[in-house]
């Protein structure tokens, strides 16, 4: 594969150019989509056949969130043409979409899934003498999935790096990881309605990121796209 040219940096006017995002690889994202609709979709409908206790209300409703935010991503991500250079921005609102609503989540959804599967009397009924073991401290060996997901968006590989300044994005995920670890010590404790209340929190301070993103990402390549040194044209071969 040929290098990819590299972008100006400065425009027309005197003044830097936006820092866009990298080119994103549509196939891959496509791929993340699938992944990111079948399995929450159907872990979600396993909690709804346990038909368990409350406890699995708002964890349904994180997967099911997830599951159909891939859909919506799977729609941006669909806008990419080969022939429109400016059609990449789907591709990296797509990403936003994946990021903040389906896989941040399926995240939150994790470790209180793992408790209620591991623990659940429907699922695994008890036979005449069983013995209860706790997982104890084991329980939060799924809840580790937060910290790559927590690199991949500090180390600048998110496309939040993009839109948003420095602190602001540190801001944004460390509340990520507090709304998550607090939404999941209000389920243990069964206070359901603290943690509808830190979940809720949660995705609507996604969303809000969300569509400030997305508009982020529209101005930035348009502003670009204004100001973007003209291409220099090769000069013809000698006859």
């Amino acid at each position: 594969m040929s290098k990819e040219k590299e972008r100006p940096t400065v425009g027309t006017d005197g003044r830097a150019l936006p820092e866009l995002p990298p080119d994103r690889d549509a196939r891959v994202w496509a791929r993340l989509v699938r992944v990111m609709f079948y399995t929450p979709g159907f872990l979600g409908l396993l909690l709804i056949k346990a038909g368990e206790p409350a406890s699995f209300g708002i964890t349904v409703e994180l997967l099911m969130l997830a599951s159909g935010a891939a859909v919506v991503g799977g729609l941006f991500i669909g806008t990419q043409s080969s022939a429109d250079t400016a059609s990449k921005i789907g591709v990296w609102s797509g990403s936003l979409v994946l990021e903040l609503l389906a896989v941040v989540p399926f995240l939150a959804a994790v470790p209180a899934l793992f408790h209620e599967l591991a623990n659940s009397t429907l699922l695994h009924p008890h036979a005449p003498g069983a013995v209860d073991v706790a997982l104890g401290p084991s329980e939060l060996l799924p809840a580790v999935a937060i910290l790559p997901f927590m690199m991949y968006q500090l180390a600048g590989f998110g496309t939040l790096h993009y839109v948003l300044s420095k602190r602001a994005n540190w801001l944004i995920n460390v509340a990520i990881l507090v709304l998550i670890i607090a939404s999941y010590v209000a389920n243990r404790l069964a206070m359901y309605i603290e943690e509808r209340m830190l979940v809720g929190a949660l995705v609507l301070t996604m969303a809000v990121t969300l569509y400030l993103g997305i508009m982020k990402l529209k101005a930035m390549q348009t502003d670009y796209d204004a100001r973007r040194p003209a291409k220099m044209k090769k000069p013809e071969a000698a006859q």
